[in-house]
């Protein structure tokens, strides 16, 4: 129903930094150091993101903040834990002024380096022309024709990949509904108040592209947050409903998404739903309980006095599903950074429990393998000193010609199993139309 006025492609990144299990420094304080070195001049006339650090902090970086919480060692999917790629030139789309611009960050402080490395300094009209050089070859990129994609001879008898209750499982419906009884034992014996354990779905694709699932999502599931990273070897496609954290001029906000039902057939009946939902208890104590996580997360980091509940309760509508949604902020302290505030929200309380550190290690006791970047986050920390992430839900990771499909759902004292499985492969449908309308598009394709 709010259709978003930027869009951003990120082009050449001038750095890749990659964190895999074996990394035992807080990948934020390398981040914070690098983007440090940068001081960007404000030009009201371009958005406010304009270059940075774009990527994803997976679930299991949890380690840095937490050193309490141990993640399952098993990884079925071999990727890094977090990726940070930096980019100083972004092509911005305003879907306002109908305009496209190329924007390059001319890098001042190279001045500096280059002086000191080789006692000769660099000529600022250099710098200059160099960006000149860079946005014209960009333009030229742009106006070229997309190249015809040949399908190779071995995927024009594919067959149409399976639905979704035929996709392999990591944990299976038995599974999660053991996962389901053992933590409500806990929360009878006062260990939670709630928690989310998850299940993970691996769909083989059939001539299909991690590009052509993000086309696909975009129209079928259409979201706050989209987003397509290519890392070469592996992909994160995704249409995330929920901000995790953002700083944008000194103000801190959070968007607790928690209470969920699937869309109905008919505008009768998704009113009706919507309403049964605003109005289930479970559901308004579930939510309520998350609320307030987000207020002491967000607490941690601001003025005394300023946290505050912008909007409690709302109904946000999507194609598959609908959520109840909260908005809190505060105003971040002045000894504090963006960085602190990432530390202090990550992970979710709509993705681990609460208590969140007690939840979360008794989920990563139950789940076999490492999360990797699912209930993550995905986001950029910009060079003007703002941060905007989202949590890493309704997302895709394509690796090795599979898709990696996860969800979970909030587990409470009065919650029963199959419901609460039944939540979760509601959760991925959105993702499995999108692999479904993909493979009709590739058929169609070969049949040209």
């Amino acid at each position: 129903e709010n259709i978003a006025r930027y869009s951003f492609i990120g082009v050449n990144p001038y750095k890749i930094m990659e964190f895999g299990a074996e990394n035992k420094v807080d990948p934020l304080r390398v981040l914070e150091k690098e983007l440090k070195k940068i001081n960007l001049m404000p030009n009201d006339k371009i958005p406010d993101f304009t270059g940075g650090a774009v990527g994803y902090v997976g679930y299991d970086c949890v380690r840095f903040f937490e050193p309490t919480v141990e993640v399952p060692k098993e990884k079925s999917l071999d990727i890094p834990d977090c990726i940070f790629s930096l980019y100083s030139t972004v092509v911005c789309i305003d879907r306002v002024n109908h305009t496209m611009k190329i924007i390059y960050n001319i890098p001042l402080y190279r001045l500096n380096d280059y002086e000191e490395a080789s006692g000769k300094g660099v000529n600022i009209q250099s710098l200059y022309e160099e960006a000149a050089h860079e946005i014209e070859s960009i333009r030229r990129l742009l106006e070229n024709p997309i190249p015809k994609r040949e399908v190779p001879k071995n995927e024009k008898e594919s067959k149409p990949g399976p639905k979704m209750e035929d996709m392999k499982s990591n944990v299976g419906q038995k599974g999660y509904e053991g996962f389901v009884e053992t933590l409500k034992k806990h929360i009878r014996c006062g260990d939670i108040i709630q928690a989310v354990p998850s299940q993970r779905l691996m769909c083989p694709l059939n001539g299909v592209t991690a590009f052509d699932l993000y086309r696909q999502l975009r129209m079928i599931n259409p979201s706050p947050y989209m987003f397509f990273m290519d890392y070469d070897t592996f992909q994160i496609v995704g249409a995330s409903p929920e901000l995790l954290v953002k700083c944008v001029n000194g103000t801190v906000t959070t968007h607790p998404i928690a209470g969920t039902r699937k869309r109905g057939k008919t505008k009768e009946e998704d009113d009706a739903l919507a309403t049964e939902l605003l109005a289930n208890e479970k559901e308004r104590a579930e939510h309520i309980m998350l609320v307030d996580l987000g207020r002491n997360d967000v607490g941690r980091v601001a003025e005394a006095g300023t946290v505050k509940v912008d909007s409690l309760m709302h109904i946000e509508k999507y194609s598959h599903v609908m959520h109840i949604v909260s908005h809190v902020s505060g105003k971040l302290a002045k000894d504090k950074t963006m960085y602190d505030a990432f530390r202090s929200v990550f992970p979710a309380g709509t993705v681990s429990g609460a208590p969140k550190v007690r939840a979360m290690q008794l989920v990563n006791g139950l789940e076999p393998q490492s999360r990797g970047v699912y209930s993550g986050a995905v986001g950029h920390f910009s060079f003007s000193g703002n941060m905007d992430t989202c949590i890493a839900i309704r997302t895709l990771a394509v690796k090795d010609g599979v898709a990696h499909l996860q969800a979970g759902g909030g587990i409470v004292f009065d919650s029963e199993p199959t419901p609460e499985y039944e939540e979760t492969m509601n959760k991925m449908r959105a993702l499995g139309k999108a692999i479904q309308q993909a493979e009709r598009m590739v058929r169609k394709r070969k049949l040209r």
